[in-house]
């Protein structure tokens, strides 16, 4: 399905809206002020100004009012050549978050944009996680969630210690986590498919497969593997968010339960924090809330040690 975006002022809008008028059809979200739909081609004007012209006649009738916008795509990234206009296709995309992050869990979630929902994806703020703060992700998540199809998975600290000393790698925890979110959204989808899957890269795909070695149901037909994929579909922006917002919650649940807020990261401020809470409540609480074998650990207990010394 070819595509074409363009922005107009509010008096083009109007303008858009009587050249159309005869082919109008009832909106289908709220953040859209008008669709119409003609033999070949989708017309879909968003209260942002937006508006995305779908169907092989996309750039015929974009011509008629402006220049169309060019898509973005992530600068760098690495990985599976992706399909010419893959931007615009249904993709279900996955990416996790607090793999870095002495305290608080792994999340993973899966997200899944209908080729015709891009628009609205976008018009709801899903862009690149690094390009956001919290605050605007937990305001996000919730319509994102509410509007697609998706998964998010959280791997407490707890079960993250205990599989990480059985001798599993991050990576091996990740590739599980992926491949239960996408059949998990996969199952929600019933019979529609996505066009791809992408993944935002964390292992060679070699790698990836032989840490699902042992799993019943592996999720291989259409995925794709790319570095910085937020920028490349908007389903793994999608996904990107509603996983971070699930890990800040998380965050949130065990800074009430540590009574103070919990640092992110794994710097010396973490190593403050962790000795702080080392000195309050003992070694088995802190394991409970952190990834144990970062070096964090160590350094808090030092840091501690320290402290009781002065």
């Amino acid at each position: 399905m070819s595509n074409a975006v363009i922005k107009l002022p509010p008096g083009r809008l109007s303008a858009i809206k009587d050249a159309y008028r005869s082919n109008e059809v009832p909106p289908k979200a709220p953040s859209v002020t008008f669709t119409a739909k003609l033999p070949d081609v989708t017309v879909t004007a968003y209260n942002s100004g937006k508006v995305l012209f779908q169907g092989a006649g996309a750039a015929r009738e974009a011509a008629r009012w402006g220049e169309t916008q060019p898509a973005k795509t992530a600068s760098g990234a690495k990985g599976d050549a992706l399909p010419e206009g893959f931007a615009a296709r249904s993709v279900l995309g996955s990416d996790e978050t607090g793999t870095g992050d002495f305290f608080g869990p792994i999340t993973v979630a899966a997200c899944y944009v209908p080729s015709d929902k891009i628009a609205l994806a976008e018009e709801l703020g899903a862009k690149d996680s690094k390009q956001l703060t919290d605050a605007a992700m937990r305001t996000i998540a919730p319509d994102l969630k509410a509007a697609f199809a998706h998964s998010v998975l959280t791997l407490p600290t707890e079960k993250y210690n205990d599989v990480q000393a059985k001798g599993w790698s991050q990576g091996k925890i990740k590739a599980l986590l992926h491949n239960q979110a996408l059949r998990h959204t996969l199952r929600k989808l019933g019979d529609e498919r996505p066009d791809a899957i992408l993944i935002d890269q964390f292992a060679e795909r070699g790698v990836y497969y032989r840490h699902l070695k042992d799993e019943a149901d592996i999720v291989r037909d259409g995925v794709l593997f790319s570095t910085k994929a937020e920028g490349l579909h908007v389903s793994v922006a999608c996904a990107s968010i509603i996983a971070r917002v699930a890990f800040l919650e998380a965050m949130d649940e065990l800074s009430a339960k540590a009574g103070v807020a919990l640092p992110k990261g794994a710097g010396s401020g973490v190593d403050e924090a962790a000795a702080k809470i080392l000195l309050k409540k003992g070694p088995e609480f802190l394991k409970s809330i952190t990834k144990a074998h970062f070096a964090n650990t160590k350094k808090a207990e030092v840091l501690a040690k320290r402290k009781i010394k002065e």
